[in-house]
């Protein structure tokens, strides 16, 4: 194959049964999933062995494992089928009252429950047939966000971890302390000692994923006394409840996890850093006519969040993980 190949020699209906392929690894559950034959998806996957001059999958005892070269294509392949499926749905003309289309964003617990729930909200009342997908990033989905936004709609995400990448701002949130409500040793606000001597519940702790407060705590020469790390904002009380932990989470959705109960918000010793949270997405939806209304529906529920008027529609059950 060579990078000149046209693709009118191409049979595109094979990226369907590749990438099916590398997501099942099994050539049973792919044809299963796609409701073929199996006899008709071994015949996809020899045309696939042929064109790329790899086995795809190899045997291993009892099991299918993915080559090297494929392990290679599974991260480009879902990305691909994705942008061709856009480019089949795309529409001349397009209304949100008709429209069917599902939105994904990848974000935390604390962006979903924020601004993508005034968001769902709004859509439901404007485009009742249009859905979003709410997906959980994790750190290894951030590090590689100019992938990931390939084959996403978004990413709910406050500066720092993605540069280079389109965005608008949404709302801005400020950070304040978590300790157990019969934690005695901690008052109103916590102070520097207790910061360097309390063990700590943190988020998203790793060399690009991290939370600015937790970042400026080191940055006073402070090194948290870390118990555990959860990649979830909401789950935080739990593991801080009945301890002498403490942890930082934002003032959005502290009153989430007070009223979960078990947990009191206090003051840091410290001015932290505002966060100003945004969404990205890649430059290929620019000028997306959709895209470009669903970018404004952030940018009003953005506003409501800012506000603080969504909190008054959150339910009681909102606390629940």
């Amino acid at each position: 194959m060579t990078d000149q190949m046209p693709l009118s020699r191409l049979d595109l209906n094979l990226l369907v049964s590749l990438d099916a392929l590398l997501t099942e690894r099994s050539v049973t559950r792919a044809a299963e999933r796609l409701h073929l034959s199996q006899p008709a998806l071994s015949a996809s996957l020899a045309r696939l062995r042929t064109h790329f001059g790899d086995p795809i999958l190899a045997r291993r005892g009892n099991t299918y494992e993915l080559t090297p070269f494929a392990v290679r294509l599974s991260e480009h392949t879902t990305s691909a089928l994705e942008a061709a499926r856009r480019v089949f749905e795309s529409q001349a003309t397009w209304s949100p009252e008709e429209s069917t289309r599902e939105f994904s964003i990848y974000g935390s617990d604390y962006g979903f429950v924020t601004v993508g729930s005034v968001v769902s909200r709004l859509a439901a009342e404007r485009a009742p047939g249009v859905r979003f997908r709410f997906m959980l990033h994790n750190p290894t989905i951030v590090d590689d966000a100019a992938t990931r936004l390939r084959s996403v709609d978004g990413m709910i995400i406050p500066h720092g971890p993605i540069s280079d990448h389109p965005f608008v701002d949404l709302w801005h949130d400020d950070w304040t302390a978590l300790v157990a409500t019969d934690n005695d040793e901690v008052g109103s606000e916590l102070t520097r000692d207790q910061l360097a001597e309390l063990p700590w519940v943190m988020t998203y702790q790793t060399r690009s994923a991290f939370t600015s407060a937790g970042r400026q705590v080191q940055q006073l020469g402070i090194e948290p006394r870390i118990e555990a790390i959860v990649e979830s904002f909401l789950a935080m009380s739990h593991f801080i409840a009945g301890t002498r932990r403490i942890g930082v989470i934002q003032k959005a959705i502290a009153h989430l996890a007070t009223r979960a109960g078990g947990v009191r918000a206090v003051g840091l010793p410290f001015e932290p850093t505002p966060l100003t949270n945004a969404l990205w997405w890649h430059p290929v939806h620019g000028r997306d006519p959709e895209h470009a209304w669903m970018r404004d529906l952030f940018v009003e529920a953005g506003r409501i969040v800012d506000s603080g008027a969504h909190v008054a529609s959150m339910p009681e059950a909102a606390v629940a993980v």
